[in-house]
């Protein structure tokens, strides 16, 4: 079919729609190449509206875009984008290829090659229709950040999809590859002095106290909370928790959603979490129970398998 000249160049001139509801992005409008310029420090990249301290060093092929806030001694490796808004405190160190939207992360961390922080996290359901969808968190009245509503006038419910950010705290570590996703009703949280190794997933709205160690391929699911007292998890007290700290958990330990730990808890390698854990100690297994309980199971196993008749 052929077509006009006019209608042509009425078509290469319409624009994209450029608005996206909530979360940062990078339409077309806020990525225009004359809002960007070369970092002198280093050769990267910035858009003309974010605050960056002289001392930063932006290396070539970083791009840091509109309204980010990188702090004294910032120092952003090489293929890494610091998206909108973004906020990092001073001396923290960024490493290669890393992708930073809808966080702040705080002073003198350290975060290793290919991290991302801040995206969308992983929930999702089939519809009427059979097709999968996008799962929204079901919330109470009252919240700013609601989408949409649906219920009768007596029993109004709200639902709002994952749009708040990922809080890291000061003097953090990071492995690499590592993946901490953005929160929905809160705020995902790592406390400072946190220590993170290689390969981790931090689901949304996680909050993780002080001083915690996770071990390499470590999976949280969405909710969880490390926590100091007994408080139990209802939706009309989760903002009132003090954060566990000094929790360490092993390699490739599992934790299931909106489960609470309690503060110097260590879980072995392995382990899975199914429901809270409320005093401090060591647990290991699936399920994960006091470590004595757990090593008199695989004692018992043992002998029975020993006495089995093949």
């Amino acid at each position: 079919m052929a077509i006009s000249v006019k209608r042509l160049s009425h078509l290469i001139s319409l624009k994209r729609p450029t608005k996206h509801f909530g979360v940062s992005n990078y339409s077309a409008s806020s990525t225009s190449q004359i809002e960007y310029s070369k970092w002198n420090n280093g050769g990267g990249t910035f858009h003309k509206s974010a605050c960056i301290d002289p001392t930063v060093l932006i290396e070539i092929g970083a791009v840091v875009h509109s309204k980010a806030v990188l702090g004294p001694n910032v120092h952003v490796g090489s293929g890494t984008v610091v998206g909108p808004e973004v906020t990092i405190g001073h001396s923290t160190k960024i490493g290669y290829n890393v992708g930073l939207i809808n966080c702040r992360i705080g002073d003198s961390c350290v975060v290793h090659h290919g991290v991302c922080i801040g995206q969308d996290g992983f929930g999702f359901f089939v519809d009427d229709k059979g097709n999968m969808m996008k799962k929204p968190q079901k919330i109470q009245t009252g919240a700013s950040y609601v989408l949409f509503s649906s219920g009768s006038a007596n029993e109004l419910s709200y639902f709002i999809f994952q749009l708040l950010k990922a809080v890291i705290g000061n003097h953090v570590e990071i492995g690499a590859n590592t993946c901490i996703d953005r929160g929905s009703w809160r705020d995902t949280v790592i406390g400072d002095h946190s220590k993170l190794d290689n390969l981790v997933q931090i689901g949304h709205n996680v909050v993780i106290g002080k001083g915690c160690m996770l071990c390499g391929q470590v999976g949280i699911a969405g909710s969880v909370t490390f926590r100091r007292h007994r408080l139990f998890t209802s939706l009309s007290c989760l903002f009132l928790f003090s954060m566990g700290d000094y929790v360490t958990l092993g390699g490739r330990v599992a934790i299931r959603d909106h489960v609470s730990i309690a503060s110097k808890v260590r879980l072995a390698a392995n382990s899975c979490v199914t429901k809270d854990i409320t005093e401090p100690g060591d647990y290991g297994g699936f399920p994960a129970v006091p470590i004595h309980e757990w090593r008199r199971q695989v004692a018992c196993r043992y002998r029975i398998s020993k006495k089995a008749i093949l």
